[in-house]
């Protein structure tokens, strides 16, 4: 299915600030809602989503929300030229300041809390929130969001103390995912950086309470599964489990056609100044939008980057709403999501197995895909 090209008069550019320098309610670029295309809202804000989300009076009314932040790698998110000015976290800056990735652990970890803390207040009661995450920092916040509320895997949570209060976030069992992709960095034989191949991304899942108030629709997103496309084995097609024959919810291994890293000859790779050096697979998204979302709900991402977020989103008929703190990288993402998907539906429902299938009687699995249309 081939991405339309975006049509930049649909895309509003409302640039625009407050007395002090930050960035103002309204957003940098806004896309209408077209209901008859099925495509719901979207804006861009400019700016730290610290000081921009406690801005936008979202409080307690947002369904899902996914962040991908920066690793603290030493990336140039921003994409900015070599000797530019470094910007300064919570701070006002010009035009030519940059995200400094590189910040000491500390650092790092208190601006993590504190834009995690910026995005549980934005949350509804039963609201989700997907971290994406690489192995340095997975268990710190793992730690730090179940002990916001003492809470634990899959209850509802209580103090330490039968009859306390809530857990307000919650990590529902099968929360912590993972995103696996078949290319990584080669390492070096020797040193400091001497390791296996990184080939993961940690997802996790973390859901406001009340968990039974969560979104969870696992149905829109079934795979088929290897009893049933590797091994033909006849007990799937007389399961009582209330999903379709020969159909399971997807592992929490996430891997598959259409899961790779975005490269530069990948299709879903815009060219041109859309280009990002971190963008992440429709696939990943869409799962995730249709598993904890519904049509018309909010969704909100905090570090838009290139904006796999809202281009799924969207597309989906959801609102959109994004925070991205490089203003170039803002203007291209508002572009991208107003070119829509590239691979809408495509990876969805397919088999993940990598096994070749055992003898000729294999179940296929398009007719198995068919039940979840």
């Amino acid at each position: 299915m081939a991405r339309k090209t975006a049509d930049r008069r649909t895309i509003t550019d409302r640039a625009g600030a407050t007395e002090n320098g930050s960035p103002a309610l309204a957003p940098r670029y806004a896309l209408p809602e077209d209901p008859a295309a099925g495509l719901g809202p979207a804006s861009v804000h400019v700016g730290d989503c610290r000081q921009v989300l406690p801005r936008l009076g979202l409080s307690g009314g947002v369904d899902l929300i996914f962040a991908d932040p920066p690793f603290n790698w030493s990336r140039n998110y921003d994409r900015a030229p070599a000797g530019a000015a470094l910007g300064v976290q919570g701070a006002a800056r010009g035009p030519a300041a940059v995200w400094r990735d590189d910040m000491p652990e500390a650092e790092y970890l208190a601006f993590t809390y504190s834009w995690l803390s910026a995005c549980v207040s934005s949350l509804r009661p039963g609201g989700t929130l997907w971290v994406n995450v690489p192995d340095d920092w997975a268990a710190e916040i793992v730690v730090w969001m179940k002990g916001r509320g003492l809470g634990g895997h899959g209850g509802e949570g209580v103090a330490g103390v039968a009859g306390g209060p809530p857990a307000e976030m919650i990590m529902p069992r099968g929360g912590w995912c993972v995103w696996h992709y078949r290319f990584g960095q080669n390492r070096t034989r020797d040193g400091g950086d001497a390791a296996f191949v990184n080939s993961k991304v940690h997802a996790l899942c973390f859901v406001k309470a009340p968990l039974a108030a969560r979104c969870w629709r696992p149905l829109r997103v079934l795979e088929p599964s290897d009893r049933a496309t590797v091994y033909a084995d006849p007990r799937t097609r007389s399961k009582r489990d209330g999903f379709p024959p020969g159909m399971r919810v997807p592992l929490d291994v996430w891997y598959g056609p259409g899961w790779g890293r975005v490269q530069g000859n990948n299709a879903e790779r815009a060219a041109g100044d859309f280009a990002h050096d971190n963008q992440l697979p429709e696939a990943y998204l869409e799962r995730v939008v249709l598993a904890c979302s519904d049509e018309g709900g909010l969704v909100l991402d905090p570090f838009v980057g290139s904006g796999t977020t809202g281009v799924v989103a969207r597309a989906y008929g959801r609102r959109f709403v994004g925070v991205e703190y490089s203003a170039a990288n803002a203007a291209s993402a508002a572009r991208r999501i107003g070119a829509g998907m590239a691979h809408k539906g495509v990876y969805l429902n397919r088999s993940s197995a990598t096994a070749r299938p055992r003898g000729s009687s294999t179940i296929a699995s398009e007719p198995l895909a068919a039940a979840c249309t």
